[in-house]
């Protein structure tokens, strides 16, 4: 798996937002998949330590049965995107059954942000929901949710791919937990020694 996704393939994502351009040295802090009871809340308590915020990518169906926690990542402060209601494959799923899916998660949802599951997309749904979405994807994929890397390996992608407007993505899910509570902490140290600050979309 690609830490950062090859320029010839970010071709076919036209409008698709990869990296954001800041003067200052920016990372953007998101999250997929949540939100979960048995992770989010420790990330929730892990940014709050470090005065870092971030953009939770959330599906709709654990929106719908946890909305407590939903509402709990808003009010500290963090945002959120849609990730469709059952985390669908986009290169598996059919354009009109897919922007269903994607507004069905968007009642209780409520954003202008959307990330595919994966990162997979078909020119058709991207364009149907590009009008009402901006379409966000990362710069830099940690893996966390591979169980065959160890947290030093995906510690190292972080500190070498990271760059000034990298959109990052690590995963509050129970897959991915593991690695992404010991990683999360080192990343946010590390950016911090190297000047960076958290950004939100």
């Amino acid at each position: 798996m690609f830490a950062r996704v090859p320029g010839v393939v970010r071709v076919f994502y036209k409008g698709c937002v990869w990296r954001k351009k800041s003067k200052e040295k920016s990372i953007y802090l998101t999250f997929d998949d949540g939100p979960v009871p048995e992770v989010t809340p420790l990330v929730l308590d892990m940014l709050d330590e470090y005065g870092w915020k971030a953009t939770f990518f959330c599906v709709g169906e654990n929106v719908q049965k946890y909305p407590e926690l939903y509402n709990e990542i808003l009010r500290r402060g963090h945002r959120t995107g849609n990730h469709t209601f059952n985390h669908l494959k986009g290169f598996s799923t059919g354009v009109e059954e897919y922007v269903e899916n994607v507004r069905k998660a968007s009642v209780h949802i409520h954003s202008n942000l959307f990330r595919p599951p994966h990162g997979r997309l078909r020119q058709r749904q991207k364009n149907t929901l590009q009008p009402d979405y901006e379409i966000i994807m990362w710069d830099l994929l940690t893996c966390d949710y591979d169980k065959s890397l160890t947290p030093e390996q995906i510690i190292n992608k972080v500190k070498r791919f990271s760059r000034n407007g990298s959109i990052v993505l690590f995963h509050d899910s129970i897959k991915a937990k593991n690695n992404m509570l010991a990683v999360l902490p080192r990343a946010i140290e590390f950016w911090n020694e190297q000047g960076y600050k958290s950004e939100i979309f």
